[in-house]
């Protein structure tokens, strides 16, 4: 076995471990509401979660995918040391941000993890801005938009069900937070999971493995979707805390809405194959809805500290990857 091949096989075992973390720190994001409702165990929740991460491999296409893989850096600068700096770079933000419960995102930190090592390697010519300026864009949009949707959907609810006796309406939503916690995990899997499998399709691409067209192979989809699956299994508690409880207090139909909202924002990215962040998305959902009971029904002093932890999340994953790949270079090869 060739050390080319050797190296392959490592650092997509390195990107499955990526997609396994990214799976369980945002676990949160999948279940934090349902958890926080009641209507679901967190055990149940996970289990739910995950089941509709893997089962977005049978709905999505591939755009996120290829949009991560060849949309950030010039594929043709992209080699084993690259990548390894980039998955590093992303571990590393991610750990660190989960040790702190911070709701960070994972699709950010690989990017910047992307960017730091490409930078270091051929300088800045190399970033494919116009995939850059989109994710970027999206960092302020998805928020919004899950916000907006978040609050509309909060909207019609509630005047549809104005009248209608709260018992009965809490019954109600509690099985209807099953399908909008279902549509999200979709969101969730359909997005994140597509973010790996470009990672390790340019990988694939870069050592010659797929006869020059870049076209993600089917088993590495399935292999990055039943990663996050997994990883959403084993659950991000810390981050469930601070998403279910400290932005604001949630009622099954308050959740039904923020959920659907975030769902309805993730879905309308995927298809458009912009990697968003799935964390911002369901923040902003949340906030809609706590604004719309009234403003201070919002804690925007945890929301300001996670607003901060996505304004360092590039920068800090570029610059990890930007050490890790000098090292790799200069070290390992």
């Amino acid at each position: 076995m060739d050390s080319t091949l050797l190296a392959v096989i490592g650092l997509v075992t390195l990107a499955l471990v990526f997609d396994f973390l990214n799976g369980f720190h945002d676990a949160a994001n999948s279940i934090a509401t349902i958890v926080s409702t009641r209507v679901l165990s967190p055990r149940q929740a996970v289990i739910w979660a995950a089941f509709f991460n893997v089962v977005a491999f049978f709905i999505f296409n591939h755009a996120v995918a290829k949009t991560m893989g060849k949309g950030i850096i010039d594929v043709n600068i992209i080699d084993a040391h690259i990548i390894f700096g980039a998955l590093m770079g992303a571990c590393a933000w991610n750990i660190l941000t989960w040790y702190y419960g911070l709701p960070s995102s994972s699709s950010h930190a690989l990017m910047g993890g992307l960017a730091g090592a490409a930078v270091v390697k051929a300088g800045t010519g190399v970033l494919v801005m116009s995939g850059i300026i989109k994710v970027l864009l999206f960092i302020v949009i998805s928020p919004v938009l899950g916000m907006l949707l978040g609050l509309l959907f909060g909207v019609v609810v509630y005047r549809l069900f104005s009248r209608a006796i709260p018992g009965k309406v809490d019954h109600l939503f509690r099985k209807g937070q099953l399908i909008s916690a279902a549509a999200y995990s979709l969101g969730h899997g359909g997005n994140d999971a597509q973010k790996t499998m470009g990672v390790i399709t340019g990988l694939l691409f870069s050592a010659g493995y797929l006869g020059g067209k870049f076209e993600v192979p089917g088993w590495v989809a399935l292999a990055c979707y039943s990663a996050m699956g997994l990883g959403t299994m084993s659950g991000g508690w810390r981050i469930v805390k601070t998403m279910g409880h400290k932005i604001s207090k949630l009622k099954p139909v308050d959740g039904f809405c923020a959920e659907s909202g975030a769902a309805a924002t993730l879905f309308l990215a995927s298809s458009m194959g912009v990697p968003v962040s799935t964390t911002h998305t369901i923040t902003g959902a949340i906030m809609g809805v706590g604004t719309m009971k009234r403003f201070s029904a919002v804690k925007w002093g945890v929301a300001g500290q996670i607003v901060w932890a996505w304004v360092l999340t590039i920068p800090g994953a570029a610059l990890i990857s930007a050490l890790v790949y000098w090292l790799s270079v200069h070290l390992l090869s």
